[in-house]
């Protein structure tokens, strides 16, 4: 099953993307920026192998709704979100407002 919803954040209006798979679900919460996601994210790929693309993005690890994703402290974060003062350790919905 897919669900997208709209996500208020403040004056800001955000989508998420969940897709529940065996044994795991997906997670993403999304502004025309950038975006958080759960475990899945592979934030070592998108600053090395495809740094050219220069993707904002910030991965919270053990959260299982969106809920948990929003209030969660990103355990890592690409080196283009940093340039936006995004941090390791920022709360999801936090990280998302920097990211309008």
């Amino acid at each position: 099953m897919i669900d997208l919803s709209p996500i208020k954040i403040g004056d800001h209006t955000f989508l998420s993307v969940s897709v529940v798979l065996p044994k795991t679900n997906l997670l993403v919460v999304t502004s025309d920026k950038g975006y958080i996601m759960c475990g899945a994210l592979d934030v070592a790929l998108l600053n090395e192998k495809l740094k050219d693309r220069k993707v904002i993005a910030g991965r919270a690890v053990g959260v299982k709704t969106i809920e948990q994703l929003l209030e969660a402290p990103l355990e890592s974060v690409t080196y283009e979100a940093e340039a936006l003062g995004i941090r390791k350790g920022m709360i999801g919905k936090d990280a998302l407002l920097k990211m309008v």
